[in-house]
């Protein structure tokens, strides 16, 4: 399928689309490392035995260390994210646009990934709070470097709004999946621990094989797809904030990402929280979060095919803002976690029910519609800006996520071990107020289609 700029493509072979999305499988895995593990284990319940490896405790009064340090990491990320979008949407490399850039963040966002998890030094100690510091900022860095242009590639590949919504449903299904391997990390260390490694070492050579494999993912699209074959290489000529200001200005666009930003305050409170609800709330064990992770998931997943036809009968704004009903549900829901007179079990069960509804839908139509949005604005201004306009999308995702570390850290200083839990159980209560707010302001939002 040789395509020449501005040559419309026809249907994109399901091969590429696998390959593309096996990429996502590769630094879900990394990146869910991150979101599941990162807080648990610099900031531990009582009863795990992992020593305190930076400070705790409040600074200036209600944040805390890895709180600080997760959000300067996000923002750091939300801000490379249009500086490297911008290089990528103007570059002219012969390989392509995207590719390149991809190939050289696979080996640094894979080795930092594990790198964070392995301070110099055995107690707690200011260097270890450099270490964190140092090692998570270039983390996200490299995590840009290869996310931003990675996404640009959806509305390139295929400029078949069908196409694009069928990419966003593969890699949907590969990012749940990715973020399943790495909530199993707990199934794996004891067999580490049995072998006489300590808790904490166990931890590291778990983390260690996993970003082993997330780095041998990424590496699928790069090595198979040939972007000059399946993707219309149009470079732009507008600079970073010239770019920026144009998008702003798409009222449709904007009206979506605000929603969106709530959207990744609640998918990194599950995140984040998972472990805590599980373990604190509701008595199981840390190899608990992998059954109701995966619960969630497959619940997604049988979701998909229906969530993918529904959208284009009825259309996505409609699934997006029942999902995100679900979603305030499932979060206030979590409050009242081990509370109810009802089975453990089946506590856990109602939360995965209302979440993986949510979950699918979100899981599919954003990229889709950020797809969508991209092609109808290349089309009527003659720039192609999909990096900018994903660099945007993550751009809201990452300051979601980073108010949601901030917010999430510095509640757990309120109780976060059993019978002195009211910081985890507000932490749901946040998350679905500022989902309430999301839908007022999604409601003025006009659904387009390319």
């Amino acid at each position: 399928m040789n395509m020449k700029a501005g040559t419309p493509a026809l249907r994109l072979p399901t091969r590429i689309k696998v390959a593309y999305s096996i990429g996502q499988l590769g630094w879900s895995i990394l990146s869910g490392i991150i979101q599941v593990w990162l807080v648990w284990f610099y900031n531990p319940p009582a009863s795990v035995d992992i020593p305190a490896l930076i400070p705790g405790g409040a600074v200036l009064g209600f944040f805390t260390i890895i709180g600080l340090i997760t959000m300067s990491g996000r923002f750091l990320d939300a801000v490379t994210d249009p500086w490297i979008a911008n290089l990528s949407d103007r570059s002219r490399n012969p390989r392509g646009r995207r590719i390149p850039f991809m190939a050289k963040a696979s080996v640094p966002f894979a080795a930092l990934t594990v790198m964070i998890f392995m301070p110099p030094t055995p107690g707690s100690s200011a260097v270890n709070v450099v270490w964190l510091a140092v090692t998570l900022l270039a983390y996200y860095v490299f995590y840009t470097m290869y996310v931003a242009p990675y996404f640009a590639l959806t509305p390139e590949l295929s400029s078949n709004a069908d196409d694009r919504l069928d990419l966003s449903t593969y890699i949907a299904l590969t990012w749940f999946v990715g973020y399943i391997i790495a909530s199993g990390a707990s199934f794996i260390w004891p067999m580490f621990q049995s072998a006489g490694f300590s808790l904490v070492a166990s931890i590291r050579i778990t983390l260690g094989i996993l970003a082993g494999l997330g780095f041998v993912l990424l590496l699928v699209p790069v090595l198979t797809i040939d972007e000059r074959k399946y993707v219309r290489s149009e470079p732009t000529s507008l600079p970073p904030v010239a770019s920026i200001k144009a998008m702003l200005s798409n009222r449709n666009f904007l009206l979506f990402e605000i929603f969106f930003l709530a959207y990744g305050i609640a998918i990194t409170v599950f995140q984040t929280g998972n472990v805590y609800y599980v373990t604190v709330l509701l008595g199981f064990t840390e190899s608990a979060v992998l059954y109701i992770t995966a619960a969630t998931g497959i619940l997604a997943f049988m979701l998909y095919p229906l969530v993918n036809m529904l959208s284009k009968r009825v259309g996505k704004k409609p699934l997006c803002f029942g999902a995100m009903g679900l979603l305030i549900l499932a979060y206030l829901y979590c409050a009242f976690l081990g509370r109810m007179a009802l089975p453990a079990a089946l506590q856990a069960a109602i939360f995965v029910l209302l979440a993986g509804i949510g979950f699918a839908v979100f899981g599919i139509l954003p990229n889709a519609i950020v797809a969508d949005l991209a092609e109808v604005d290349g089309r009527r201004s003659g720039e192609r800006k999909e990096g900018m306009f994903y660099a945007v999308h993550t751009f809201m995702s990452k300051i979601g996520q980073m108010v949601a570390m901030l917010i999430f850290s510095s509640l757990l200083l309120l109780g976060k071990d059993p019978g002195n839990d009211l910081g985890i159980r507000l932490t749901g209560v946040v998350a679905a107020g500022i989902g309430f707010a999301s839908l007022v302001i999604f409601s003025f939002y006009r659904e387009e289609r390319a």
